[in-house]
């Protein structure tokens, strides 16, 4: 019982003393070689389990983002008796505001990017480093649209701003408001 008092546990599992040279070295390389089997199953388990989470959770989240990282929201645009649904990006922090369409070659007929404001304000937007037309809608907070800038001119330096405070803007490919008979009044829902 020389070292009891090191390692109490001595008669459940009993160790060899340094200078007992007549027990081999069995049971410590048993106790170790099976806590680390355990550790790896355990191991193994949780990377399961976390794999098979991801794998599940990775389509819906990914579908709710696009390629530019944005979060995707479905939108709808209703003008008389007629219903337009849109799949839009958020912008919605600062600097995804700043940036917008730049640099954008293509945009969708029913695709579009809207910027939601924590409140009403009077905006204003450029065209710097936009590549492709657009049509800007200013949406009021009560959901109905402002005005309509249509066909604003690619690169252009020159402000295309709200006539009031405005709740929101939409971004469409240039040309669509028009396609789609959009004018001030009609309607602009999204998830908010």
């Amino acid at each position: 019982m020389a070292n009891a008092g090191i390692w109490p546990y001595r008669s459940a599992f009993p160790l060899p003393l340094a200078s007992d040279s007549s027990q081999p070295m069995k049971a410590p390389v048993r106790l170790i070689r099976l806590s680390a089997m355990c550790v790896a199953l355990g191991s193994v388990t949780a990377c399961n389990a976390q794999s098979s989470e991801s794998a599940a959770a990775s389509p819906a989240a990914e579908a709710r983002l696009s390629e530019a990282g944005l979060e995707l929201a479905p939108l709808t645009i209703t003008s008389g008796d007629q219903t337009h649904r849109f799949t839009v990006e958020l912008a919605q922090s600062p600097e995804q505001q700043a940036r917008g369409m730049m640099f954008r070659t293509e945009l969708a007929p029913d695709k579009g990017m809207l910027f939601p404001f924590p409140t009403e304000k009077m905006a204003s937007f450029w065209m710097k480093n936009t590549v492709i037309p657009l049509d800007i809608i200013f949406i009021r907070s009560d959901g109905t649209i402002e005005s309509i800038a249509a066909r604003a001119t690619p690169y252009s330096l020159e402000p295309v701003q709200s006539g009031e405070p405005v709740a929101a803007v939409l971004e469409l490919a240039g040309g669509r408001a028009a396609e789609l008979s959009l004018q001030p009044g009609d309607r602009v829902d999204w998830l908010k």
